[in-house]
């Protein structure tokens, strides 16, 4: 089913940039209704490409060609300008303020189907499929630890990791696209909340090594 037509004014020109990245967000508010507004209020400033409800409803806010005003302050790869370069989506879920909670099956399935037609429409990298917290890990944790990274790249959509025989220090999670001027705790946590979430801890260990030199061997 198309999204349904919810324009935001919240955009701009690409700037000749093209479309390399996406990047899945929370919502992080109260209720559905208080974020669809919101992406589509002009004194907000804020905006994405898509959002999908709990229900798997999806809403269209700005055409793919112009830029959304969704990931803010931002890092990936030695990209800084990460709104020029990406799609941006939104998943309605209360977040860590407000209650957060798993993502229904309904809405993953819908995001899945619209994450498809965007990576046939653009030259995205699977390693460049990425949470609003991998490109802005000191001040995100969205979609977070609950969001289910593994299932979507069973289905073509991002990377999940393979563990190497033999691991990499934290240093090269800046050879991965991390930004390297971010604190090393938080930067740490948000690898470990997209790649090994169910252990948060901000410290480097063995595990972390061998899944991080999983990923850069696919990558390169």
């Amino acid at each position: 089913m198309p999204p349904v037509a919810m324009p935001s004014p919240n955009h701009d020109d690409r700037g000749g940039a093209s479309v390399s990245m996406l990047v899945l967000h929370y919502t992080g508010m109260a209720s559905a209704e208080a974020a669809l507004a919101r992406l589509c209020d002009p004194a907000s400033k804020v905006s994405a490409h898509y959002t999908i409800g709990e229900d798997g409803t999806a809403y269209a806010h700005v055409p793919e060609d112009r830029r959304a005003w969704h990931a803010g302050v931002s890092f990936w790869a030695g990209i800084r300008d990460i709104n020029s370069h990406s799609i941006g989506i939104e998943l309605v879920n209360p977040g860590h303020e407000f209650g957060y909670r798993a993502f229904p099956a309904a809405q993953i399935q819908a995001l899945k189907s619209l994450c498809a037609g965007i990576l046939a429409r653009h030259a995205i990298p699977a390693w460049n499929v990425l949470g609003h917290s991998d490109v802005a890990p000191a001040r995100k944790e969205d979609p977070g630890e609950l969001f289910p990274w593994a299932e979507l790249a069973a289905a073509g959509i991002g990377l999940w990791p393979a563990p190497a025989d033999n691991g990499v220090g934290a240093e090269a999670l800046a050879t991965f696209g991390y930004d390297p001027q971010a604190p090393a705790a938080a930067a740490i946590t948000a690898f470990q909340r997209h790649f090994r979430p169910k252990n948060l801890t901000g410290r480097w260990d063995d595990a972390c090594a061998r899944l991080l030199a999983g990923l850069l061997l696919v990558k390169t």
